[in-house]
């Protein structure tokens, strides 16, 4: 089957393998799932729709209906068999997602259509990143929520990963940097909206172990590169 973005880049397999493990669903999606939960500032809309943006395998879905109470999901994605398993997995869960093969670059749905958009560890594969960010903002409401969860460059950029997986290298950015792209889209959020948890699968090249061990002290926020970004941010109720 034909990707449904020219800029995809694929996955290898063991990422493909990865993104249906038990410690991607737990350790990292629910992980975030929860702190962006936390970040949200005012009250959640009633029986949304929620876009998950770069779906993956479906394995956000039952997570995402627990913490949100969506009255739709719409998943999408630019890799096919993804999103053959994500079928899969939404019928497993007895969910009825709606799902799209296309680029978060050129999403086919209408303006204002979305209540919450979920974009978790997608923004790193995607080559056309303000565009992306662009058609997020045409789909949600004026009001609506973009939940941005994503690993900065010193993460994707270390050896480990760079063995693992397969990324776009050319686009990566700082957390700072990523912040500064949804300001500069005219998204809205305060500090209090932003996070950066330091988790153990996203300590630079050794997943933590030297500091377990005690050969290495962790530095502390202020003092490091921080190698993810959560933010929950606001499309304004007036044109900015």
């Amino acid at each position: 089957m034909d990707r449904a973005a020219s800029t995809y880049v694929e996955e290898t397999g063991f990422g493909f393998w990865f993104l249906r493990s038990h410690v991607w669903q737990h350790h990292v999606l629910r992980v975030a799932i929860d702190d962006l939960r936390g970040l949200i500032d005012g009250p959640l809309p009633a029986a949304p729709v929620l876009l998950d943006a770069g779906c993956g395998q479906g394995k956000s879905f039952g997570l995402l209906q627990r913490a949100f109470g969506p009255a739709r999901i719409i998943g999408l994605d630019a890799d096919p068999h993804s999103l053959e398993c994500s079928g899969a997995e939404a019928e497993r869960l007895g969910l009825d997602v709606q799902l799209i093969a296309s680029d978060c670059a050129a999403i086919r749905l209408p303006d204002a259509s979305v209540d919450i958009v979920f974009c978790h560890q997608t923004f790193h594969h995607l080559v056309e990143q303000e565009q992306a960010l662009a058609e997020f903002w045409r789909v949600l409401k004026p009001g609506g929520l973009l939940l941005f969860a994503e690993s900065t460059k010193y993460y994707i950029d270390t050896w480990v990963i760079r063995w693992l997986f397969r990324h776009p290298m050319e686009v990566q950015k700082s957390a700072d940097e990523y912040l500064a792209m949804l300001r500069q889209q005219g998204f809205e959020f305060s500090e209090r909206n932003v996070s950066y948890p330091y988790l153990w699968w996203s300590r630079s090249e050794d997943f933590g172990l030297l500091e377990r061990w005690g050969i290495r002290k962790a530095k502390p926020f202020g003092q490091r590169n921080e190698t993810l970004v959560n933010a929950a941010v606001r499309k304004p109720l007036e044109p900015v």
